[in-house]
């Protein structure tokens, strides 16, 4: 029970990595608050907690808007006093476009979703972690964030952004209990293809031959075991530093 009495907070939470985060937290004692924009699937995850004997709350969010954000972190502290450890999982992914077919609109929703929302999550529980000088934020970055070839030029970029700002995140709060790190997985079977609306096949043509070397594909509870080992005390000397969950495929 490495997380007993400790409240979880963890986004996009109803499906993938996410759901698999929050029932390994709860099955490890921790009272967890699934966020997702599905509310319905997301009260599955809750409904599966609960048949473990665990204990869990469904709250929707669209992380995109800055007033669910703030709901949801109210709603975690509503219910259960306070928050003790933030997973910033929720994101979606571009079409692959290289920049040259980048359309704003699609630009700055990814960047939402993917980057502002880590930002204020964070923000929003940072007083609530300095108040009690402890606190855990892991976010979800990729192998995206490492290289330069793993998806589009927007979420390349988006999770570019999410590793450097849990590095300046984890840095600057150093001294004050909080610890942020970030996992960069490799490809995870998870649903996050669903949010493509589509495939540039220049873009694809150029990514398929880094895809061939992809060791295996990993599965969504090999990420929630990174996650638990990171808001676990046994990583208490891990801080602003990005974890790859990727079988070696940024390796070669």
């Amino acid at each position: 029970m490495r997380l007993e009495n400790k409240v979880a907070v963890v986004t996009g939470a109803a499906s993938g990595m996410g759901k698999s985060i929050a029932i390994l937290y709860a099955n490890e004692g921790a009272k967890v608050v699934v966020s997702d924009i599905n509310i319905e699937a997301a009260k599955v995850t809750v409904d599966e907690i609960k048949a473990n004997g665990g204990e869990a709350i469904a709250v929707m969010t669209n992380v995109a808007k800055e007033e669910d954000i703030q709901h949801l972190i109210n709603m975690a502290v509503t219910k259960y006093g306070t928050v003790d450890i933030l997973v910033n999982n929720a994101g979606i992914m571009d079409n692959f476009e290289p920049a040259g077919e980048i359309e704003d609109e699609k630009w700055e929703r990814i960047f939402a979703v993917n980057t502002t929302s880590v930002m204020r999550a964070t923000r929003k529980v940072l007083p609530i972690f300095l108040e009690k000088k402890a606190g855990v934020i892991i976010n979800l970055a990729s192998a995206g964030g490492l290289q330069g070839a793993r998806a589009g030029a927007a979420y390349t970029a988006s999770k570019h952004a999410v590793v450097g700002f849990t590095k300046n995140t984890g840095f600057m709060y150093a001294q004050s209990g909080i610890r942020c790190n970030a996992i960069a997985p490799g490809g995870v079977e998870t649903n996050i293809s669903t949010s493509m609306t589509g495939r540039s096949d220049f873009g694809m043509g150029r990514i398929m031959p880094g895809l061939a070397l992809n060791p295996r594909t990993g599965q969504p509870q090999e990420i929630a075991s990174i996650a638990l080992f990171l808001a676990s005390d046994d990583a208490s000397f891990v801080n602003g530093t990005v974890i790859t969950g990727d079988a070696g495929w940024t390796a070669y």
